[in-house]
């Protein structure tokens, strides 16, 4: 039987039992040809093999299956075929594990009424009713009613535009759980950008909601694991999953059985995009057609929630298109207005966009003055720079970047948080990480030129409690330019859009404007054509699942290497890694002490054996001056520190 008497139904159900254990694979070959469904499928030889007499005449019939309605038609079809591998994987895996292994079947997480979750998030808020009601509490319970009253709206795509500060955390989640309620759905799904605030996220739910809160990222400390979270992560059946962007959409392009067995658990949920403005715009078309889909086809709700509401329901201009999201209605009924009463910061603009000042200038100002104060910078070099002068200056300053690992940034940000409850006068100089959702809150910041979406975040951390009358957020143009890419092209955005106007740099009208503008900057918004691997052939069933997963990286790191470094009781865990072998427990443990560099400098730093292989493929320090108590990892080059 050759392959043209399988398309297109016959392929559907070649491409699921091909793949049920490698994977979804291509339909054309490159250089796994033999891999390909195409090849695969040609391949007769087989047949003749088979005891034929022994099959049912019913399976031999010439009759090809009736053609089923494909979800989005030929635009659809690659996100139905990965629904309907996932169904089959995740029930192959279940029923092998309920034989093999019953005890293990039986601690699965067991579901949580949506009605339930509900009553403990009621219970929870209820407390603060008798809590002083300034200007800021009243804004935070004014958009809980507000969420609450939307989440009747019919299923689809919201948008809440919250400023920083305004409760959106707790509020999305109201509207969720009242959505679920209201519509039936079946859990609540939280993505979130940045690995380091998930925990801090993840504890917030987890205090309201016990066990079932399921998190699901990379940084997950393996204590803070049970055997029945295991277990939920690998096909999300839980009530509230909180994971990362990363795992959502990169699951959503998968191709392997590990990746894809969750996704038919996608169906009929509510899920929340916090920071929605952090969508790769070189991936933005793939990344919205999916969203679509899940909301037309999947019974899916989706809300986009952000300070900074990006411009996502489509661009056009010069010839160009982006497919955008349809009919997404906004939860708060009058953004502007919210933004008004949540006002707390004045920013201060550039006089002279053009005009740099140096290190030098920029440390006195952050280290003048009576008061406790941030300074927000775009790399880790610059970081470096500025800490290094006010450290000079005696004023007590901390250092927060990349350079770090996780549990040394971790600690970091307790002892700001202590220093500032106890109004000690502490500067701290940052990169962007700080900006994702940390909550602290600085009487004044300085943030240096980037994107505007950037400085709305810094003025996040200004003021933030609305404890004084107003904070003050200076945006100052640094002695170089941002690295070039995507931070690049977002300062000469800002460039472009604020020089010679009066725009007010916070209303919900400038982002939008600022949101497409950068959106057009972008050379290709589907830099590894998706839409031609997985939906230009689809009509015939010809769909390139390998390739289009491998191309698919929602954070490019191809050029990075994690390096384990020597903090806290790390460098026990490096020897036991060395010993042993690689283990699940350990290895999670181990991602709090990893600090990821270039792959040109890790190369180097084997050369002068300043780190060294523990194990085939990890790498772990192997100096002591590697690593500087409050800088981090610290590489010299002819007495220069080598920028990265």
């Amino acid at each position: 039987m050759g392959s043209a008497e399988w398309c297109p139904p016959g392929r559907i159900l070649a491409y699921l039992i091909a793949g049920h254990h490698a994977g979804l694979p291509d339909w054309h070959g490159d250089q796994n040809a033999g891999a390909a469904l195409s090849v695969r499928l040609m391949q007769n030889e087989h047949l003749d093999v088979l005891p034929l007499a022994e099959i049912p005449p019913d399976i031999l019939a010439p009759l090809s299956p009736a053609i089923p309605k494909i979800p989005g038609s030929r635009d659809g079809a690659h996100l139905w075929l990965r629904m309907l591998f996932s169904c089959l994987v995740d029930a192959d895996f279940l029923d092998t594990e309920s034989f093999m292994a019953p005890d293990k079947a039986e601690s699965r997480q067991q579901d949580v009424p949506v009605a339930q979750l509900l009553d403990r998030l009621d219970t929870h808020m209820a407390r603060f009713s008798g809590v002083t009601q300034t200007p800021v509490n009243r804004v935070r319970a004014d958009v809980l009613r507000q969420c609450r009253d939307k989440a009747v709206l019919p299923p689809g795509l919201f948008s809440l535009t919250v400023p920083t500060g305004g409760g959106k955390t707790l509020a999305s989640m109201a509207f969720a759980l009242n959505h679920a309620k209201a519509h039936g759905k079946q859990r609540v799904i939280y993505a979130i950008p940045y690995t380091s605030i998930i925990e801090q996220t993840a504890t917030i739910y987890r205090d309201i909601f016990g066990d079932a809160v399921i998190e699901h990222h990379s940084s997950l400390d393996p204590d803070r694991e049970t055997a029945k979270s295991r277990l939920a992560t690998e096909n999300w059946d839980a009530p509230v999953i909180v994971t990362t962007n990363v795992q959502l959409f990169e699951s959503l392009f998968a191709a392997k059985t590990s990746r894809c067995r969750k996704l038919h658990n996608l169906v009929n949920s509510v899920i929340v995009l916090d920071e929605a403005q952090t969508l790769p715009p070189e991936l933005l078309q793939p990344c919205l057609d999916v969203l679509n889909l899940l909301a037309k086809y999947y019974g899916v709700t989706v809300v986009l929630c952000t300070a900074t509401q990006p411009a996502l329901t489509g661009v056009a201009s010069f010839g160009r298109e982006l497919r955008g999201l349809e009919n997404v209605r906004e939860i708060i009924e009058e953004p502007q207005a919210l933004f008004d009463a949540l006002k707390r910061v004045s920013v201060e603009m550039p006089v002279d966009f053009h005009t740099r000042e140096d290190w030098d200038a920029i440390a006195a100002k952050v280290g003048a003055g009576g008061t406790a104060a941030l300074a927000i910078v775009n790399t880790r070099s610059d970081c470096r720079e500025l800490w290094q002068r006010l450290n000079r200056m005696e004023c007590g300053a901390i250092h927060l970047s990349a350079s770090m690992c996780g549990a040394h940034r971790a600690q970091c940000i307790v002892d700001i948080r202590q220093r500032l409850k106890a109004d000690d006068m502490v500067r701290v100089v940052s990169t962007q990480l700080i900006e994702a959702g940390v909550d602290v809150d600085f009487p004044v910041v300085y943030r240096a030129l980037a994107g505007l979406d950037s400085i709305a975040q810094a003025a996040g951390r200004c003021n933030r409690e609305g404890k004084r009358e107003s904070g003050r957020v200076v945006v100052f143009v640094p002695p170089k330019p941002a690295p070039p890419g995507q931070l690049r092209r977002a300062e000469q955005t800002t460039i472009s859009l604020m020089t010679g106007t009066a725009l007010d740099p916070m209303a919900p009208e400038t982002f939008e404007r600022y949101f497409r503008h950068f959106y057009l900057s972008e050379a290709n918004w589907d830099k590894h054509d998706m839409h031609g691997l997985l939906v230009q052939d689809a009509g015939h069933m010809e769909i390139q699942f390998r390739t289009a997963a491998e191309k698919f990286r929602y954070v490019d790191d191809a050029e990075s290497q994690p390096i384990l470094v020597w903090w806290d009781d790390s460098r026990s865990l490096i020897g036991r890694l060395a010993k042993d072998g690689p283990e699940r427990w350990l290895m999670r443990k181990l991602q709090r002490y990893a600090v990821n560099l270039p792959r040109r400098v890790v190369e180097r730093l084997v050369l002068t054996d300043e780190i060294r292989e523990v194990w085939p493929g990890i790498f772990a320090q192997n100096v002591d001056t590697l690593y500087h108590e409050h800088l981090g990892i610290v590489i010299e080059n002819n007495n220069q520190p080598l920028v990265f």
